[in-house]
């Protein structure tokens, strides 16, 4: 996979596929520090209606439409 595969602006492309004439717009930007989250919503006008998607940040900087894993608690042995 490219690097450039997981940017934001590759994924927005991907899915909503916007043009001139009709572009999409990020309406929403999240960022928690308590949570360590970051994720955005984008729409994009359609004939049917408005399209919504987020999109998530992962810890290693990519773009991804499902949310990362939450941190749970773990143990070892060391």
């Amino acid at each position: 996979m490219k690097a450039g595969e997981k940017s934001l602006r590759c994924l927005v492309d991907k899915w909503l596929g916007p043009t001139a004439t009709i572009p999409a717009r990020v309406t929403r930007f999240i960022h928690t520090r308590s949570e360590a989250r970051c994720y955005v919503l984008v729409e994009t006008a359609r004939p049917t209606g408005v399209l919504a998607i987020f999109f998530f940040r992962h810890a290693d900087g990519s773009w991804c439409v499902f949310p990362p894993e939450i941190k749970r608690p773990s143990m070892s042995t060391g």
